[in-house]
């Protein structure tokens, strides 16, 4: 998880440097295109199946993920970056809600409320490091912002059912891959001023971008499948920390002393629940865990 975070933060470099060029739609077509055609080429070389037996789990997964990629598109293109981060970032404490929810509802193992806490730490660290400001004619975007957070959180949590039935990860960025690419078209199709001519750098750009997200998401992906979701939910700030420090390596951004301590509590929190996971799982799975 990261160095999925990692590899997310190195992609959004890309794509901010991409977005000079192309607009929000183009990206998101030729990242989902990208993932596509290069998994296809490996699952074809490997001789590893395409076809899934659980086509509504697939389907639901890559529909909740690509309408939340296209709100948080559409929320940073009309609220300030740092409000529309934190908004989405908010996937963690969705993800709290719904497991704690259907703990209660389904009569199930009690979440541990120790986990709750590292992803309510680390999210007021996420605040910290943006400090988000929203005005008062911002308010729908807001919440369109609020809704991709919400819709992360169910596709993290699908995520993790598809690797319960035993889905590859291969397959399962596949299929979301290719809603992406789909809804990425669909979306430039309708912006005025259409496609965008490429340039050797641009397409170098889009390039790194596609093979970027491919690899962040095989990695979420497999650690949302083996582990807990909200570990991974604490793992998962430290993008902030890692694009926080990209800015101030490569565009010469000044932390203010707000931002420092955000990024402590977000490293904290991420400490605290991989300790917490450790703790709690028996010395033989960890045994099998660290041969694997």
């Amino acid at each position: 998880m990261v160095l999925a975070t990692l590899l997310f933060a190195t992609m959004g470099v890309c794509v901010k440097l991409a977005s000079a060029q192309y607009s929000a739609g183009e990206i998101v077509m030729y990242r989902g295109l990208v993932g596509t055609m290069f998994l296809f080429l490996v699952a074809k070389s490997q001789g590893l199946p395409l076809k899934t037996k659980v086509p509504a789990m697939h389907f639901w997964r890559s529909l909740s993920g690509v309408i939340a990629l296209s709100l948080w598109f559409y929320a940073i293109s009309k609220l300030p970056l740092a409000t529309a981060m934190t908004l989405n970032y908010m996937s963690s404490i969705w993800m709290a809600l719904f497991l704690i929810g259907g703990a209660v509802m389904m009569g199930g193992a009690r979440v541990d409320p120790r986990l709750i806490a590292t992803v309510l730490l680390g999210f007021g660290g996420v605040a910290l490091v943006l400090r988000p400001s929203m005005g008062d004619q911002q308010v729908w975007y807001g919440l369109a912002g609020l809704a991709s957070g919400m819709l992360s959180a169910m596709a993290y949590l699908q995520v993790t059912s598809l690797g319960r039935v035993g889905e590859p990860e291969y397959r399962v960025v596949f299929y979301f891959s290719m809603g992406g690419a789909v809804a990425g078209a669909l979306v430039s199709l309708t912006t005025p001023g259409g496609w965008h001519a490429h340039t050797w750098k641009g397409g170098l750009l889009l390039l790194a971008v596609g093979l970027l997200a491919t690899g962040a998401q095989l990695l979420m992906t497999r650690a949302y499948g083996t582990g807990k979701p909200l570990v991974n939910a604490s793992l998962q700030y430290l993008g902030i920390v890692f694009s926080a420090l990209y800015g101030v390596l490569l565009f010469g951004d000044l932390l203010p002393w707000e931002s420092w301590a955000g990024i402590g509590l977000i490293v904290t929190a991420g400490l605290g629940a991989t300790l917490l996971r450790a703790r709690n799982t028996p010395k033989d799975e960890q045994h099998s865990v660290s041969e694997s």
